[in-house]
Order: C-alpha cells, then sequence, then structure tokens
C-alpha cells in the first residue's frame, strides 16, 4: 500500500488528540497538516493545545511541531497538500455540514468522526465489519457534489459500537426482531476529563442530547440498502435506548436486551459472536483486531478499566448472557469511545476506502 498524506480538522480537540496518536506512526497515512478554529491558526499544534492535551501520552513530536492551519479558511491550501483529511470540529451541524461538502468540493475526501452528515442519504455510515458495501453509494455522492476525488464518509456514534456488532452477528441466522439497551457512557465522549468535569464524580447524569435518537435511528442507516442514488435505512428491528453519562473515563457500556423471529440457544449465540468477522479482518487492515467480539465467561466482565483496550481498543467485549423474563436474552457490552468508538473507528474506515481505491 503506498503511503498517503493527510490532514487532521479540529486537530487540538480530543478526537483530534487521539488522531495524532494513531496516525503518527500509522504504516500507510503520513499527517502532513492540522486545522482548527482561527483562534489556533498559526501556532504550532503542541503550543495550541497547551494544557488541554487529555492523552497519557504525550503529543507525537512531528505532529505536535506542525503549524496550525484555518480550518474554514485555508481549504485550498489543505486540499493541495493532503489526498485526504479526517474531520472531528466542534460546531454546529449545519455548519459542519457546509464545511465538509466545502472540502469534498475541494476534491479533498472527508472521512468524518461529526455526526452531521449521518444522515444524509447518499453519505456511507460505516463500521467496517458491518457494512463495507455501503461506501458503494460514494459514485453516487460525487454525481450529487460534482466532483471526481472529493467525497465524504462518517462514522457511527460512539455509544452504539460496542451493541450494533453483537446484534448485527445474531441478525441473518436469528432475525432479532425488538431490542433494548441502557449505555453507559464515558466522560471522554463529551470531550472531557475528570479535572474539566467535576460535577460527574459520585454521580450519574441520567441524559446526554441527542444521543438517545443516534443510538435508535443509526444502527437503522448501518442495517440498510443501497437503492438507486441513496441508503435506504432498515425498518427492524425495533431498538429503544436510554443513555447515561456515568464516572467512567473511557469505555461505554451497553446493557442489552435482544428477542428473536428464531430464538438461538446460548451456545448457537456464543458460536456466532465468536466467528464473527468481516472485510477488515480478511484484508487484514492495519487497525482491524484480529478478533472482533469477545466473549468473557466471568459474571464482573466486561469492565472498562479491565477491557477497554482490548486489541488496541478496537475489539468489542460481551459478557454476561443469560436468557430474559421479558425478552429472549439479554448480555453487556463494552467498546472503547474514542478508539473504536471515534478516531480508530474513523481510521479503521479511511483504510477500507483507501485498499478499495477510493483515495486513488
Amino acid at each position: 500500500m503506498k503511503k498517503f498524506n493527510v490532514g487532521i480538522i479540529g486537530a487540538t480537540g480530543m478526537v483530534g488528540q487521539r488522531f495524532s496518536l494513531l496516525l503518527s506512526e500509522h504504516p500507510w497515512f503520513n499527517v502532513v497538516c492540522v486545522a482548527a478554529s482561527s483562534r489556533s491558526a498559526g501556532k504550532k499544534l503542541k503550543d495550541a493545545i497547551g494544557s488541554k492535551w487529555a492523552m497519557t501520552q504525550p503529543i507525537p513530536e512531528a505532529i505536535g511541531e506542525l503549524t496550525v492551519l484555518d480550518a474554514e479558511k485555508d481549504i485550498e491550501k489543505i486540499a493541495s497538500m493532503v489526498d485526504f483529511v479526517f474531520c472531528a470540529v466542534n460546531m454546529k451541524k449545519d455548519e459542519i455540514k457546509a464545511l465538509e461538502e466545502k472540502y469534498a468540493k475541494a476534491e479533498c475526501p472527508v472521512v468524518s468522526n461529526n455526526s452531521a452528515h449521518r444522515h444524509t442519504p447518499d453519505v456511507p455510515m460505516v463500521i467496517p465489519e458491518i457494512n463495507p458495501e455501503h461506501i458503494e453509494i460514494i459514485p453516487a455522492q460525487r454525481k450529487r457534489l460534482g466532483t471526481k476525488r472529493g467525497f465524504i464518509a462518517v462514522k457511527s456514534n460512539c455509544s452504539l459500537q460496542s451493541y450494533v456488532p453483537a446484534l448485527t452477528a445474531l441478525m441473518d441466522e436469528f432475525k432479532v426482531t425488538k431490542a433494548l439497551t441502557c449505555t453507559y457512557q464515558a466522560i471522554s465522549g463529551a470531550g472531557k476529563t475528570f479535572e474539566t468535569m467535576p460535577e460527574i464524580l459520585d454521580n450519574v447524569i441520567p441524559f446526554i442530547g441527542g444521543e438517545e435518537e443516534k443510538s435508535e435511528q443509526e444502527p437503522l442507516k448501518i442495517w440498510g440498502k443501497i437503492e438507486g442514488d441513496k441508503i435506504v435505512p432498515a425498518t427492524t428491528p425495533n431498538i429503544t435506548a436510554q443513555c447515561l453519562r456515568v464516572p467512567v473515563s473511557d469505555g461505554h457500556t451497553a446493557a442489552v436486551f435482544a428477542s428473536f423471529e428464531k430464538k438461538p440457544t446460548k451456545e448457537q449465540m456464543l458460536e456466532a459472536w465468536a466467528n464473527f468477522k468481516g472485510v477488515p479482518q480478511e484484508l487484514e487492515l492495519p487497525s482491524a483486531p484480529k478478533q472482533f467480539l469477545h466473549y468473557f465467561e466471568e459474571d464482573n466482565r466486561p469492565q472498562p478499566k479491565l477491557d477497554r483496550n482490548l486489541e488496541g481498543g478496537m475489539a468489542v467485549s460481551i459478557g454476561r448472557l443469560r436468557e430474559d423474563t421479558q425478552y429472549d436474552y439479554k448480555f453487556v457490552c463494552l467498546s472503547h469511545n474514542t478508539l473504536r468508538g471515534a478516531a480508530g473507528g474513523a481510521v479503521l474506515l479511511a483504510e477500507l476506502l483507501a485498499a478499495k481505491g477510493y483515495f486513488d
């Protein structure tokens, strides 16, 4: 695989910082520019971030020395420097939609961590192990945008990265009819640390704006099909969600309840999870976990503190599978929200797009 020059748009934020770490020694992607708001433009990235660096590892030296460009004013310059960009900006949704389309129309492909375009019908929203075929909508999107190279591809919401894979592994054979999920979400999902979110200590906050709607609706697009020039969401299974913010630094946990058209045995479910893999595993993409879904037999697993970094934070952990009185089964899932759920998931999506020739 040839090396691709990439940019990070929104490089000063928490997800942008995670991109810096993941890309600093990436075998395919070479970070040549970083961009943020006009407040940070003109400074070295390490100086623009300063004391707001939230990662446990230090900022990569070469990336920290890059001069921050203006994410809105320097689009043409950035597009001339890179093969594509990662985008993780903190702006209003309509502003993000417009910004990402400007990059695409400047013939600069965008791999986005933002939610703004997740429901745009010709923008693929991809978990690479689950719906890689959705990238085939890109020619239709390019036709709408009037571009030859430029396009937008997005990753899905961080909170559903744990339970959607676990349900997907059971869909074809057993047909999930309905599911309920309660997610217990880490503070890094809000871009916070314990220092910047003291109100979470000794506390649970039972509301995360927009999160329940995303958790209920986004899986249906992921499970949808391309029809003509758009992705048509699936109509089943029916999902209901409740989302809570908990005092955990990283790692979103989900308590899942599911019913099936054809109820599997526990052994069949465990076998389906153990054998589930996708295109990233087949292509051996650099960021892909070798074993996507891991099941823990212990009653007290998975736990964020113990299991969030499994396979570089890109695997999903499952545990506590048992029959339920209201639904057929219940179980617990865990995924790292800023790795699999955010920057890592976007890097894996970019690897899929690179392997399939969309950046050529």
